[in-house]
């Protein structure tokens, strides 16, 4: 990993993941903010954020600890809604590396961001430096606004109000655009599996329309020639 984080080409990797950052560290606040002015302790959106790591499954366990659930069920819902994960580590299987520290590690750093962000890339070796920077980088920066929150407590008030929940959102459509302009298989399951989240979001859980948009990946690879 260390030859990787000399590459000369690092700092434009570190400019165009800062936007990302950015991103995480506001809704970060917004979490710990969320968690510690509905009644939770302080170490509680912390712990969770440094060992679970993943955004919406944190504030889809937080919300029904917070409606009265029990800690069985917010983990059930959490691991329902990262599920998606297992078909991003495969997408990134190869950028991770061999030895099983990396492998262990990149596990923990995978989310929506920084397998877009590895896999907008033109070449082996700047995906896998494009995954750990970003990764690490994310990482730390989402613990480090989770923590403000958390110490904010209510003095923030509604979050909500500040409309952070498109942070994420709007960074994601700027992430995947150029595989949109130039890949129309990857177009055609991305209009479909928008077409299916859309149409389910009023009836489900938030979440799981993101997982039923996988079902889009049945138009990839139609109409690619042999």
């Amino acid at each position: 990993m260390r030859s990787l984080l000399r590459t000369p080409e690092i700092g434009s990797l570190v400019r165009d993941s800062s936007l990302v950052w950015l991103a995480s560290g506001i809704v970060g606040v917004s979490f710990g903010a969320i968690a510690v002015a509905g009644g939770l302790p302080v170490w509680v959106p912390v712990v969770m954020s440094l060992v679970v790591y993943a955004g919406s499954a944190q504030f889809s366990a937080v919300g029904i600890l917070l409606a009265g659930g029990g800690p069985l069920a917010a983990a059930a819902t959490g691991l329902v809604l990262n599920t998606r994960t297992a078909a991003f580590s495969l997408a990134v299987a190869d950028v991770l590396g061999r030895g099983r520290a990396a492998r262990l590690l990149g596990a923990h750093l995978v989310t929506d961001e920084t397998v877009a962000f590895a896999l907008a890339q033109s070449d082996p070796a700047r995906r896998r430096a494009a995954f750990w920077v970003s990764g690490l980088g994310l990482f730390a920066v989402w613990n480090a606004g989770v923590l403000c929150g958390a110490l904010a407590g209510s003095a923030l008030g509604d979050t909500g109000t500040y409309g952070l929940d498109a942070a994420f959102p709007a960074v994601l459509v700027a992430l995947v655009l150029p595989a949109l302009r130039t890949d129309a298989a990857v177009r055609r399951s991305a209009l479909l599996g928008a077409a299916l989240a859309l149409a389910v979001t009023p009836y489900v859980p938030a979440g799981v329309p993101v997982l039923l948009a996988l079902a889009g990946l049945v138009l990839h690879g139609k109409g690619r020639t042999a």
